[in-house]
Parts: structure tokens; C-alpha cells; sequence
């Protein structure tokens, strides 16, 4: 390993120039975070300029340190390093801080800035998806480490803040971080008593030591400003393999600043002008605006000089260790690549093949034929596996010390859940999912969103999709849950209506890039009758026709999940009565959404009457029924009782449906 540290001068040297950059760029767009750049820039160069190993011309090295800016508001600080440690950043980028089409928008953005790890902005999701990532690498490790080599041997860093930490979701986090011992984590606290109202006593006083220490944490505390006593700790971190470690460094906000440093408003304003050449003076900073001078550029260059020495040592070794374990290497790229085996469609179809029953149930036993042929599917539930169907038998479960199993427990803890399998869908070679009841979505929206917005390939199970749940009653019963999914962009929830659908509802979570939330049900469905013309490809453009009737048909009934089934009934009735019904499932309303207007007529013929059914809220039918049209929904919270009893009282029986409809034809 090629490593030589900085001298304190010399990081004192690098620091400053990020403080300088960072003000300059603010006070160019005029808008921004400078504060925490300034305070946070000592800790930084020393993690980046001793520790972190990574290849700025391979940013996606499997093995390469993570760094995550939790507090992402600071922006300026990462994209200052990432310049100075020579990624593809320049310093007309910098320069457009904040502006339209730049590389260097307000909050870190996944996918958008080379080098940039997670996307980050809401606090605490930072430091969640560290502990996904620590929790994927354990189990890399565990896979892919011989004797003779270890492919996986990296850290997780995360620079946090005082608002990551008073945020609900770091509490969840970082106890289950210290339950599973992750040693791999090493976390940086800036600590600057500072939010944009104020001090941090208007609303905490929390011993953060105390916590950590509570939670099975390495702790230790230092000066924020002092290059050597932050080496020091993150060297006794490194050390420390059998717990994460966090250090508390206390800073200032915006160091340096003679008007500024220590006061709110350095949190999300400019500093101006007139304090920028204040700080410039106060600093000895004498380049020019957007200017690095020689010797931090030769300072920061010869650490990532070394950084590719460690790289090109271990891409020998790797090499060497793909020949000798050919069985390892294929898994290898099998995982990494999250490979997906021939004729998945056909195994998953014949998983459940004339199966009846809840989809959820289903959905278990295709998870078991999921996980026996890919590999990369790792996951669990917050601790409703037994109802969610969520565990893959015949393996054991992730424990501190043993990560060779596929089963996570996640606790009592959604919201962290969510943005723990983002962090291991980002951390790469995992398919990870997260299981709970659908009421329950609420709790981890923040992460599907984020999910979302980073095109993560996280799947999401939510079970017990309405009010069918019955006895358990408003508290459990999802009403607005399913209509609510549906508005986050980019977002695949899928509602199916027994074991076919919730067959290639799977086969489209595992190739989709991007996020599935699979809706299933507790009660049990029995088996869609389908027309002879049904190929399975049909449901992967989110709607079909079930049946319809020889003619022109006098309405289309649309149906998702376990009202499917009802509409279907429903049709046979009308039929007896002479109204042609066309029963159309919608497993998919987004993905219908999105075919071309030639096949969604095919579909839904125009100037038929439409009618929709759903055991949820009616709003994003609306684009499909029309003005006239009818919906069967539910627009108001369920109650507590046996779900034979309440589909009678919510009028959600097959004589009612047909009732509905009847008149609805007539007016």
C-alpha cells in the first residue's frame, strides 16, 4: 500500500483553498451553503488526502473507498474535492455552481456528477444509505475474499451534520449499525452547534457520545481544525474492525470568516463580497477568484499518484485471483453485473402455474425460485417477514460476524429499511429488497423517492394492499397508499391479481432500472380466467384484455389486483342481463400510461363507457376513465371488521359492482 501523509502545513494549504473555492462559489450563484465547506474543509483533506483510495479515472472501481456527503446542502466541499483529486470536474463547472446544465447542481445528484455516490439533500439519507453500503460490502467480502486475496477490503466514509443527526432516521441506522458491528464504517460528525435558525441548544441538547457509545459505536472526539488530531482518529478508526466508528469534530462554521465564523447566517447564505476578500486576508489567500495555486495542486496530485499505484497493486492481484478461483470470478461477474438468467420468464410462470391464493403468498414462493436462480437478490422486511413472505428459505440470516446469508432483519425501522437497500442497490453486485405492510409505505416514502430520483434498482414489498385486511382496522388499512405511490415519477407500482401477474410483476421489478413497489394482498385470490389470445408479454405493458365479449362491447371495465377477479364476475352477470362487458386488468397504471396511444385504444376503444375498480382512492384513474366515467373505489378511511363484512358495507361484493355499473349504463 502506497501511503504518505500530508504535513499538517501542507493540509492546512488544501483546506483553505476548498474554503475559498466553496465562498467563491457561492457568492457567484448567489446562492448556496458555505458555511459547511469552510468549517468541514480540515477534515476532509485529511481523509481525502491521507486515506480514502479511489481512482479518479475508474469511479466506479468495485473497491474503491465510498464517501458520501450526508449533508449535502454543503455541496461545495465535494465538488471542491472531486476537483481537486483529479475527476472530471473542472473549473468551469465550478464556476456554474447551482446553474442550469452544470455538474455541480445545489445537492449531490447519483449519476449526474462523476464521483458523487449518493444523492443527497434530505438529512439523514446519507447516513442511512452508509450503512446499506457497509452492510453490501460485508457481504461482498464474504463472497468474493480468499486466503490469498481480498478483492473487497474497503471503507465507507460519510461526513455528516448536526441536522443528519437530529433527523429520526439516522437514530434508526446507526443502531442497527452498531448491532451488526459494522467495522467498515467510519463516520466524520461536524460538529458546529449551528442550523440555519440558530444554535442547536434552541432545540437539542442530546450527549451525541453517549448515544453512539449506547449504540455500539467506536467513538472519539476531536478538533475539527487540527489536521493531526483527525488523522489520528481516523487511523484508530481504521483499526477497529469489530464496531463503526464515528468521530465527533468540533469546527466552526465557516472558518475563517472574520464576520461569519460560528454565526447561522454562513448556513445558507453568501457570504458577500466584502467578507470573501475579509476571509481572503484573514487566511493569507492571496490567488485570484476560481485560482489554485501550484502547490496544493501538486499536493493533491501526488496523493492520487498513489492512489493509482494502490489501484494498479490491486488490479495485479485481482487478476491473479480471478485464475486461481474461476468459480469465484464467474460469480463474480454474474453479481456485479446483475446478470439475469435465460428463461426467467418460464421459471417464474411455472412457479405458481394454476396456483391460487394471496399474492403475497405467491409472491413468496416466487421469491424462492428468484433467489435460487439469481444470486444478487438479497433482502428482508422491518420485522413482518412472516406476513410479508419476504425470507428466502434454506438461508440464514445476516448477524454480526456472519454475512454469508441473503436474509436481513431490519427492525422496527421503514424508513431506515428504505435507504438501506438504496444504499446496497448503489453500492452495486446486489438486488436488494425491502418488505412491509403497504400502510406502512409512509414511513419510508422519503427513501422511495429518493430510490427514484436515483433510478436505484430497489424493490419494494408492500403486503396487506387495503381495507380487505379487515379486523386490524383504519391504523392498518391502506386507503390513499396506492394512488400516493403512483405520483412519485419514475416510480413501477405494480398491483397484481393473482400468481401470473404477480410472476412477470417480479420478472419486471428484476429487469426494470429503477425502483418496483410490488402491491399484494392478504386475502386470498383465486386464478384470472384469461382469453385464449393472452401471451404473458401483454402484462408488461401495464393493461390488457382479460375477456371480452363477441362484438362491440357497451363498457370496459379497468381493474387492478384482487378486484380483478370481482370485475371478471361481475362481466359474466352483466352478460346474463345483455351488457357486453370487456374486462381489462391494469397491473400497471404508469406503465399502460406510457404506451403508444395506438395499443391503449386497442384497449380501451373510444366512446365506450369506462368503468374503474379499485379497493383504494380513484384520482389516478382519472386520465383513463374520463369525466364520464365511473369509479369504484373507497374515498374514505376503513374500520375494524372481518373483510367478508366490510367489502359488504363498502359495497364491494359482485351483486353491488353490477349494481353500479347497471346504473351508471342508464344515466
Amino acid at each position: 500500500m502506497h501511503h504518505t501523509l500530508i504535513p499538517a502545513d501542507k493540509a492546512r494549504r488544501c483546506a483553505d483553498a476548498i474554503r475559498i473555492l466553496s465562498a467563491d462559489a457561492v457568492d457567484r450563484a448567489n446562492s448556496g451553503h458555505p458555511g459547511l465547506p469552510m468549517g468541514a474543509a480540515d477534515c476532509a483533506v485529511a481523509l481525502w488526502g491521507n486515506f480514502l483510495e479511489s481512482n479518479p479515472d475508474d469511479p466506479r472501481w468495485a473497491n474503491r473507498d465510498r464517501f458520501i456527503l450526508s449533508a449535502g446542502h454543503g455541496s461545495m466541499l465535494l465538488y471542491s474535492l472531486l476537483h481537486l483529486f483529479g475527476y472530471d470536474l473542472s473549473m468551469d463547472e465550478i464556476k456554474n455552481f447551482r446553474q442550469w446544465g452544470s455538474k455541480t447542481p445545489g445537492h449531490p445528484e447519483f449519476g449526474h456528477t462523476v464521483g458523487v455516490e449518493v444523492t443527497t439533500g434530505p438529512l439523514g439519507q446519507g447516513f442511512a444509505n452508509g450503512v446499506g453500503m457497509g452492510i453490501a460490502a460485508r457481504m461482498a467480502a464474504e463472497r468474493f475474499n480468499t486466503a490469498d486475496f481480498r478483492p473487497i477490503n474497503h471503507y465507507i466514509y460519510t461526513l455528516l451534520g448536526d441536522g443528519c443527526l437530529q433527523e429520526g432516521i439516522s437514530y434508526e441506522a446507526a443502531a442497527l449499525a452498531g448491532h451488526l458491528k459494522l467495522g467498515n464504517l467510519i463516520y466524520i460528525y461536524d460538529s458546529n452547534s449551528i442550523t440555519i435558525e440558530g444554535k442547536t441548544d434552541l432545540a437539542w441538547s442530546e450527549d451525541v457520545e453517549g448515544r453512539f457509545i449506547a449504540s455500539g459505536w467506536h467513538v472519539q472526539k476531536v478538533d475539527g481544525h487540527d489536521n493531526d488530531q483527525i488523522v489520528a482518529a481516523i487511523a484508530a478508526a481504521r483499526a477497529e474492525t469489530a464496531k463503526p466508528s464515528i468521530i465527533i469534530a468540533t469546527t466552526h462554521i465557516a472558518y475563517g470568516s472574520p464576520a461569519k465564523q460560528g454565526s447561522s447566517g454562513a448556513h445558507g447564505s453568501p457570504l458577500g463580497a466584502a467578507e470573501i476578500a475579509a476571509t481572503r486576508a484573514n487566511l493569507g489567500w492571496d490567488a485570484a477568484p476560481f485560482e489554485v495555486p501550484q502547490d496544493v495542486r501538486e499536493t493533491c496530485g501526488a496523493r492520487v499518484t498513489e492512489q493509482k499505484l494502490n489501484y494498479a497493486d490491486w488490479q495485479r492481484g485481482f487478476a491473479s485471483w480471478q485464475a486461481a478461483n474461476p468459480e469465484k470470478s464467474k460469480l463474480w461477474e454474474t453479481m456485479w453485473h446483475r446478470q439475469l438468467p435465460a428463461h426467467l420468464t418460464d421459471e417464474l410462470l411455472a412457479a405458481v402455474a394454476g396456483k391460487d391464493g394471496a399474492t403475497r403468498a405467491l409472491s413468496g414462493t416466487i421469491l424462492q425460485k428468484v433467489a435460487e436462480l439469481i444470486p444478487s437478490l438479497v433482502g428482508g422486511s422491518a420485522d413482518l417477514s412472516p406476513s410479508n413472505n419476504s425470507d428466502i428459505k434454506g438461508s440464514p440470516s445476516v448477524q454480526a460476524g456472519s454475512f454469508a446469508g441473503r436474509n436481513l432483519h431490519f427492525g422496527i425501522r421503514e424508513h431506515a429499511m428504505g435507504a438501506i437497500i438504496n444504499g446496497m442497490a448503489l453500492y452495486g453486485c446486489f438486488i436488494p429488497y425491502g418488505a412491509t405492510f403497504l400502510v406502512f409505505a409512509d414511513y419510508c416514502r422519503p427513501a422511495v423517492r429518493l430510490s427514484a430520483l436515483m433510478g436505484q434498482q430497489a424493490i419494494y414489498i408492500f403486503t396487506h394492499d387495503s381495507f380487505f385486511v379487515g379486523e386490524d382496522g383504519p391504523t392498518h388499512q391502506p386507503i390513499e397508499h396506492v394512488a400516493s405511490l403512483r405520483l412519485i415519477p419514475g416510480l413501477q407500482v405494480i398491483r397484481p391479481a393473482d400468481g401470473t401477474e404477480t410472476a412477470l410483476a417480479w420478472l419486471s421489478a428484476l429487469q426494470y432500472q429503477g425502483p418496483t413497489a410490488l402491491i399484494l394482498t392478504r386475502q386470498k385470490l383465486p386464478v384470472i380466467a384469461r382469453s385464449v389470445s393472452f401471451v404473458p408479454t401483454d402484462a408488461f405493458k401495464g393493461g390488457y384484455i382479460v375477456s371480452s365479449p363477441d362484438g362491440t362491447a357497451d363498457v370496459v371495465i379497468m381493474a387492478s389486483g384482487s378486484e380483478v377477479h370481482i370485475a371478471a364476475e361481475a362481466a359474466e352477470i352483466l352478460a346474463s342481463q345483455g351488457v357486453k362487458a370487456r374486462v381489462v386488468s391494469i397491473p400497471c397504471l404508469e406503465t399502460f400510461l406510457a404506451q403508444p396511444a395506438e395499443y391503449r385504444g386497442q384497449i380501451l376503444p373510444a366512446g365506450t363507457a369506462r368503468v374503474a375498480f379499485e379497493a383504494g382512492r380513484g384520482m389516478p384513474w382519472g386520465s383513463l376513465i374520463g369525466c364520464d366515467g365511473l369509479f369504484i373505489g373507497i374515498e374514505h378511511f376503513g374500520a375494524s371488521a372481518p373483510d367478508k363484512v366490510l367489502a359488504e358495507q363498502f359495497g364491494f361484493t359482485t351483486p353491488q359492482v353490477v349494481e353500479k355499473i347497471i346504473v351508471f349504463l342508464k344515466k
